[in-house]
């Protein structure tokens, strides 16, 4: 079992552009290919470099005033397959499953938006889904793949591209993981709290 991992695909869904430049311009310079949906998708487009529409990979258009656009068998396919798992990797040759081996995510706003006296429905609205689920999922498959889950961790994933290239060794990505839940934690206990209250 290789420990060390090569990144080709990266799936970008950010709340926040800021911070994400250089981190693009750096991966884009490896060679690595970018997967995103709705502003992420134009913001890296914008910076002149290609990026794969998510929906292009699902078929589904996003849905539901943006509430489902990652949530998808070829989007978690791609992020939990395990590349060494025969079988999986069957599965993901049959349903044409893209394996994606980088996650940047930056989610909802939650605690800022409850902190801005918005209302309970642009509250409920900053609840997210996707974003959650896309760093759980990246961390669970820490083995293959790497999980960036907010910009705080920007930098420490330009420190390794710039040390080594697109490669990653397994305790960086256990690394990236044990913070994944820990921001994955967080995120659930704010919003448990506002319930509470």
């Amino acid at each position: 079992m290789a420990a060390t991992k090569q990144i080709k695909t990266a799936l970008v869904s950010v709340f926040h552009k800021d911070g994400l430049e250089e981190l693009l311009a750096k991966l884009h310079e490896e060679g690595v290919t970018f997967l995103s949906t709705g502003g992420t998708q134009s913001f890296i487009e914008s910076l002149g470099y290609e990026c794969q529409k998510v929906e292009d990979v699902t078929s589904y258009p996003s849905i539901l005033g943006g509430r489902v656009k990652t949530l998808h068998p070829k989007v978690f396919g791609g992020i939990l397959a395990r590349r060494e798992h025969e079988g999986d990797q069957q599965q993901m040759a049959t349903y044409e499953i893209p394996a994606i081996d980088l996650v940047i995510v930056d989610l909802y706003p939650f605690e800022q938006t409850v902190a801005s006296g918005a209302s309970e429905a642009d509250i409920i609205e900053k609840i997210d889904i996707g974003g959650i689920s896309l760093i759980r999922a990246g961390a669970k498959n820490f083995n293959d793949v790497v999980i960036v889950p907010s910009k705080a961790e920007y930098g420490m994933l330009l420190d390794i591209l710039k040390k080594n290239g697109a490669k990653t060794e397994l305790e960086e990505r256990r690394n990236f993981a044990m913070r994944a839940f820990g921001v994955s934690s967080h995120y659930d206990t704010a919003i448990n709290q506002w319930f509470a209250k």
